[in-house]
Order: structure tokens, then C-alpha cells, then sequence
């Protein structure tokens, strides 16, 4: 196949890029700064925003995997931009350019979008993607996890020390990159699936969010770990703290504390993908192990 993908530059796009690529699939990638050749992507520099830049992306592809987006950031009214109207900007050129394919990444958080900017921003992009009229599939991940990720990091992290502080009490499921990177090149050659698919790591019911903390501890070699739960008033004040040092760059802000305190994020069985599709092939203590020594290997750790 020849792919258009936004976001190759990312953690979950870079993952695509290398899988489409051992796959044999060629494709074109957008980007903002200027990347070192890649066997199978051809770079074309531009942003969301960008009409010419989008146009020359998607020109002569078979499919489009929208993955660019914003996840985090200061002001939240960069998630409507970002998220809405990059999507929009996206549709408009696959159009076009008379490509119908085209698989989006939204979000979990898409579910409950009363809880935060980000979740609501997700939402609306996805019901732009099922008015477009295209040959379209939504992928709401949870929390993906693997090498290159910075976010799920800094529990690996603090779990080398005995500690890892979660939200209160609840569940989350997890999966990893790749196997997320696998699901998206593989419906990008499927058709007529006008679905919303929540994958996940095959675990029925995810995971406890003490689980996952006990999890990220036996992955960086700890026997036991504290998992502590933070009540809602201390992960809102971690957020303020988390502001003060680290200002526009930091991990926890207020709208992710929003969505954070949601008790469920569990992968819902009535949205999994078909098994002829797709299975997820690695599981949480195999992936979340070689994702510490990724993160050991590189320095990280």
C-alpha cells in the first residue's frame, strides 16, 4: 500500500512508520522540521494547517492514518485547533484528493468528554470523521505504553525507587506500541468497517490501577512497590506544583487530572476489534519488561 500519516514524527507514528515499512508499504509522512532519509517515507514538511502540504501528503495514497494530534498542553484552547480543526483540515484534503480510506486515532477519553478539553476535542474530531462520508475507522486506544514513550516513562521511573503514585482507585487497559502500530496499517487496508474499536492488551477487564503500579514495578526489577492512590485535591495540587517546575512542559496538568480521576478506562468488550483483524500479540508483564529495558538501555532509567 502507499499510506498518508500524520503524526510520524510521534511516539505512536514513528511505530507505524517502522511497521508499515517492514511490511513493504511505502509511505508519505507529514513532518514539521526537516528528517533524515528513511528507506519507505518519503518526508513531507508542512503542519496540519498546512492545505498545499496536506494535499501533496495524501496525493495518490491508498489510505490515510490521522494519528497527529494534541495531547497535553498549557492552554486548552490549542486542543480545538489541534485536534478539531487539524482533523477537518485532514478530511477536507483526503477528499480532495479522492482517497476514501481513512483510519483516525482518537482517544478513550472520547467517551466521557464532559471531563476534560482534551477528551471533549477528541469527540468532536470523531464525529467530523463519521460525517465525512469516507471509508472510515476510529481507534480509541488507552494508555499506550512503549521505547520512546515520555509519559508512562516517569512512573517506570519513580518505581525504581520504590514508589509509583496513581489516580484513586479504579482500572485502566493498556497496549502496547507496537501492537497498536500493527492494528493501524492493518485497517488502513481494510474496508467498509465504519466502526469504533477500543483495542487493548487481551486482558479481559484491564487492569486496577494498583496492578499496573505493581506491574511497573516488577518490570524495573523492584519484588515490591508502594502503589499509592492520590486523592483527587493531591493530584490537583501536583498539577500546580508540576506547573511551577516545569511550566509550559508539564506532564500533569489540570485538564489531565480531569480525566484521570474517571474511575474506568477499560477497553469495552462490545468495541473489540474483530479477531480476523487483528489480536494483540504482546502482554502487559512481557511488554511493560522489555519497555524498562528499552528505557535502561538508552539512559533513560
Amino acid at each position: 500500500m502507499q499510506l498518508a500519516i500524520t503524526g510520524g514524527t510521534g511516539f505512536v507514528g514513528s511505530a507505524v512508520l517502522d511497521c508499515a515499512a517492514a511490511q513493504g508499504h511505502d509511505c508519505s509522512a507529514l513532518t514539521r522540521k526537516q528528517q533524515a532519509a528513511c528507506q519507505h517515507v518519503e518526508w513531507v514538511q508542512g503542519t496540519l494547517s498546512d492545505d498545499a502540504a496536506l494535499a501533496s501528503l495524501i496525493k495518490g495514497s491508498d489510505a490515510v492514518i490521522h494519528i497527529a494530534g494534541l495531547t497535553n498542553t498549557p492552554d486548552t484552547a490549542e486542543f480545538e485547533t489541534a485536534n478539531v480543526t487539524g482533523t477537518a483540515g485532514v478530511i477536507a484534503a483526503a477528499k480532495a484528493e479522492k482517497v476514501k480510506r481513512f483510519v483516525f486515532v482518537s482517544s478513550l477519553s472520547a467517551r466521557e468528554p464532559k471531563l476534560s478539553a482534551y477528551g471533549a476535542s477528541k469527540a468532536r474530531a470523531e464525529a467530523l470523521v463519521q460525517d465525512s462520508r469516507l471509508d472510515w475507522t476510529i481507534v480509541r486506544p488507552p494508555a499506550v505504553y512503549g521505547p520512546r514513550d515520555d509519559d508512562m516513562f516517569e512512573l517506570f521511573r519513580s518505581a525504581q525507587f520504590g514508589l509509583v503514585p496513581l489516580p484513586p482507585k479504579g482500572a485502566t487497559s493498556i497496549i502496547h506500541v507496537y501492537d497498536l502500530a500493527r492494528l493501524l496499517v492493518a485497517l488502513a487496508g481494510k474496508s467498509a468497517l465504519k466502526s469504533i474499536y477500543e483495542p487493548d492488551d487481551g486482558r479481559v477487564g484491564g487492569y486496577s490501577h494498583k496492578e499496573l503500579g505493581k506491574a511497573i514495578g516488577r518490570a524495573v526489577g523492584r519484588r515490591s512497590v508502594l502503589a499509592v492512590n492520590l486523592p483527587k485535591d493531591v493530584l490537583k495540587l501536583a498539577a500546580k506544583v508540576d506547573k511551577l517546575l516545569r511550566g509550559d512542559k508539564a506532564k500533569l496538568t489540570a485538564d489531565r487530572v480531569g480525566y484521570m480521576l474517571h474511575p474506568n478506562w477499560v477497553a469495552r468488550f462490545d468495541r473489540a476489534v474483530p479477531t480476523d483483524v487483528w489480536q494483540p500479540q504482546i502482554g502487559g508483564d512481557e511488554g511493560l519488561k522489555a519497555t524498562a529495558q528499552w528505557y535502561d538501555q538508552e539512559g533513560w532509567l
